[in-house]
């Protein structure tokens, strides 16, 4: 049997537009949550809000209509993914003018390695596509937990793995992009 979310996904993929608008409604308090913490940590003034991402990220996946839904876990890491491109996009659109949209990154659990400025979006997302040449399964972690705000059980239903072992690979991964962050020369060095 099928839960709510899973069966208006179902019947999207069938072509049913009015069910892709009830998941919209459905979900979408999570979703503005998942967006509010990834803003939670930027500047009062910053121009993209919790509301604004949260839509331009839901344009994105309507527009994605080669997407096989599965469930809700899928659908959330989709999200996940396309709330990291809005971000990136909108820090590097800032960025053109000046590079000061940087965000204070914790990582859940690992300080930031800088002290004397904030860490930059656009940093973290290079460190990160670094670790994704090295290993796509602890990136991908990574942005589902950091940009999707999926827990350690939900992560591990998206990326079909045991929860012990998605909890190995975020600990890893977070140290990895500690280290990437620390010493941004060391993501290239450990491509080579």
């Amino acid at each position: 049997m099928t839960d709510g979310v899973t069966q208006l996904l179902l019947d999207w993929r069938r072509g049913d537009t009015s069910a892709r608008d009830k998941l919209l409604a459905a979900l979408y308090d999570e979703m503005r949550g998942i967006a509010a913490a990834r803003l939670s940590g930027e500047r009062a003034d910053h121009t993209l809000q919790p509301t604004a991402l949260v839509n331009e990220a839901y344009e994105k996946l309507v527009r994605l209509d080669r997407i096989q839904w599965q469930d809700r876990t899928h659908f959330l890491a989709m999200t996940a993914r396309v709330m990291r491109e809005v971000l990136v996009d909108h820090a590097r659109r800032k960025g053109a003018a000046k590079r000061d949209w940087g965000k204070r990154v914790t990582l859940t659990g690992h300080a930031t390695p800088r002290t004397d400025e904030e860490l930059d979006l656009l940093d973290l997302d290079q460190a990160l596509s670094g670790l994704a040449d090295l290993d796509e399964t602890k990136a991908r972690i990574v942005e589902l937990r950091f940009f999707g705000g999926l827990s350690i059980e939900e992560t591990a239903e998206a990326v079909d793995l045991s929860p012990a072992t998605v909890k190995r690979h975020w600990n890893v991964a977070r140290a990895w992009l500690y280290d990437a962050l620390s010493d941004p020369g060391q993501a290239d060095r450990d491509e080579s």
